[in-house]
């Protein structure tokens, strides 16, 4: 069983940045892949982006050039670098685990945070 624990969320303005974290806890060795989920009101969960344990990486094509996903294995911590934010980005913002070496989509992810609200102002 692996726990997770966001932090970093809060309230910017358009344009400025944010940076979250995770923190992985459990059955760490297990862990292959891991990625970060947004859900704004009234809309469904979408993936915003995945890596792999070897550092591959995958994004949403909405936050292409904006954001950056990276890991650091000894801390068990992935992290999302969220840069030029719009008011859009505004959503829960949920770490996940898979065990999947290259997962796809939501169903490849087992374990789930809380999740931290990303609140971005015009």
């Amino acid at each position: 069983q692996v726990q997770l624990v966001e932090s970093g969320g809060g309230l910017v303005q358009a344009g400025g940045s944010l940076r979250l974290s995770c923190v992985a806890s459990g059955s760490i060795r297990r862990i292959n892949a891991m990625g970060w989920f947004r859900q704004a009101i009234g809309k469904q969960r979408e993936l915003v982006a995945g890596i792999t344990s070897g550092g591959r990486t995958n994004y949403a094509e909405s936050v292409k050039g904006r954001f950056t996903i990276s890991r650091d294995n000894a801390k068990n911590t992935v992290y999302l670098q969220m840069d030029s934010l719009k008011p859009e980005d505004t959503a829960v913002y949920y770490c996940a685990t898979s065990m999947v070496l290259t997962p796809l989509a939501r169903y490849d992810y087992n374990s789930w945070g809380q999740g931290t609200q990303v609140t971005v102002s015009s």
